[in-house]
């Protein structure tokens, strides 16, 4: 049961939430430190900073293996590579891959995913992007730690930092590429830290600029609000409770429809169609729990704090994002795999910390005295967890390995100039974006790219037997040739001229 009782005597004063009662970190009437909490403050950082830097090791070198073997599991880091690579030349985030001349903002609002056109300037790659996640992660697991170790003291901190680092959320999302949650991962430590240690104000300012990460968290931000609202600060909660839903809602209703060609937020269908059944939101609602997937993805965010996030009202801020994704009829929502989770690990682990310190003074004997061990054991879960998690790829050999389909690959990249247009699938996208118009295969009508290159081997529903026929299917506007062949890479280029119009490309 989720408990607001903050001093662990589990009887609350009378007329007041309890998570304002006295307790081991509160400050004298005139805001100087305890004597404990001075302590807490002088929490050293360099250990932090050095397992930090550990994790942002792991997370890179995963990611950038990942993409050195032509692994990329979706077309997402070639979109957000095309996204930055206009900012980064002062352009509208014109995402190809999403259509001809599409842009991005219409389809999710994350103009933060901006900050990154300096590293790109340095960098231009995709691999940059996978380095910037690799750090905001890593950076996450320094705010969690440092701050577990300021609420709960001894080596508590570090267990944690670890335990968070290797938690399967934060690992499926580092195998999923980039995705702009990245941002919010360390924002939502800072929010959680600045709430546990009573900086309120720094809790409002942390929180205003997750709006601009991703369109949901606008709710989230509401949540925090409340938090704060009932902690005391009730002018400063209801204004930001109120920046939260506004935002939530200017932004679905307003923002987003305006950049979007079609006038409307897309992503209404996750909740009410499955496939092309249309489902009421009430069918929505009453399955929230209909599905094993589901309820196996909520028993694991919550054990892998050994459940003492729910001592915390700090797990209050993971409702709005397992809301929407319970309410969505798209599957890949449910689950452990994919992003979706890491926004959640910050909030979950420091939630944890928060329990642990509420309930080491409870009158409930069995509660006081899995207190003292809960935080070894949810390092342990994740320890355990982890032979079975992405990262543990890095132990095996053939990760290293240059393999014949990576061979292929390179060669089928060399076979395509700098500044073509051009067509492919997955697993080639990434590698080109960094240089070249990228469209996704069969999303391009009409453009009759330069270059039309595919993996035989990608998983198409039906094989293709001719891949020159079925470039001159895509475009029939055009006549394609074979360029290159090798291993299930095919790299056909146009053999007649350019259109003198193309969909989504202005002339100068």
């Amino acid at each position: 049961m989720l408990e607001l009782n903050k001093s662990g005597t589990d009887r609350p004063e009378a007329g007041r939430l309890p998570a304002q009662g006295a307790g081991p970190d509160a400050r004298p009437a005139d805001g100087s430190p305890t004597t404990e909490t001075a302590t807490a403050e002088r929490v050293p950082l360099r250990p932090y900073l050095i397992v930090g830097a550990v994790l942002c090791g792991l997370y890179f070198l995963y990611s950038y293996l990942q993409y050195a073997r032509f692994g990329s599991p979706s077309w997402d880091l070639g979109i957000f590579e095309q996204e930055v690579r206009a900012y980064a030349g002062l352009r509208a985030p014109i995402v190809d891959i999403k259509g001809p001349g599409y842009l991005i903002l219409g389809d999710h609002f994350s103009p933060i995913v901006a900050l990154l056109a300096p590293l790109y300037w340095l960098w231009p790659s995709a691999v940059s992007l996978l380095f910037a996640q690799a750090a905001f992660f890593a950076l996450g697991a320094v705010i969690v730690g440092r701050t577990t170790q300021q609420l709960l003291g001894g080596r508590s901190g570090l267990c944690v930092t670890v335990a968070y680092g290797l938690s399967w959320g934060i690992q499926e999302a580092v195998k999923s590429d980039f995705h702009e949650i990245a941002f919010a991962v360390p924002l939502l430590a800072l929010v959680c830290r600045a709430l546990l240690l009573k900086r309120y104000t720094a809790a409002l300012l942390w929180s205003l600029p997750l709006v601009l990460v991703k369109e949901d968290l606008g709710a989230t931000v509401a949540v925090v609000g409340f938090l704060l609202f009932v902690y005391g600060r009730r002018l400063q909660g209801a204004l930001l409770a109120a920046y939260g839903v506004a935002a939530f809602v200017v932004t679905l209703m307003v923002l987003i429809p305006a950049a979007s060609s079609a006038g409307t937020y897309d992503y209404w269908q996750k909740i009410d169609k499955n496939g092309e059944q249309d489902v009421s939101m009430l069918d929505s609602l009453l399955g929230v729990l209909n599905s094993a997937t589901k309820v196996e993805m909520l028993v694991f965010l919550i054990g892998i704090t050994g459940f003492m996030a729910l001592r915390s009202p700090l797990t209050l801020l993971i409702v709005p994002t397992l809301g929407w994704r319970l309410l969505s009829q798209d599957s890949n929502h449910w689950g452990m795999v994919w992003h979706y989770s890491a926004i959640l690990m910050p909030v979950l682990f420091l939630a944890m910390a928060d329990g642990v310190r509420r309930s080491r003074g409870s009158h409930r004997p069995w509660l006081a005295s899995y207190a003292k061990v809960a935080v070894p054991v949810a390092t342990a879960i994740a320890v355990a967890m982890t032979q079975h998690l992405p990262l543990r790829d890095l132990l095996r050999p053939e990760s290293y390995r240059t393999d014949a389909r990576t061979e292929a690959a390179r060669e089928a990249l060399k076979a395509i100039p700098a500044g073509a247009r051009v067509e492919t699938d997955i697993t080639l996208m990434a590698h080109l974006t960094s240089d070249r118009t990228v469209y996704w295969i069969g999303g391009a009508p009409g453009t009759a790219p330069d270059i039309v290159a595919i993996n035989l081997d990608f998983g198409w529903s039906r094989p293709i037997e001719d891949p020159v026929v079925y470039a001159q299917q895509l475009h029939p506007e055009a006549r394609y040739r074979l360029k290159h062949r090798g291993g299930s890479f095919v790299v056909m280029e146009r053999k007649t001229p350019e259109p003198a119009e193309i969909p989504g490309v202005r002339g100068d």
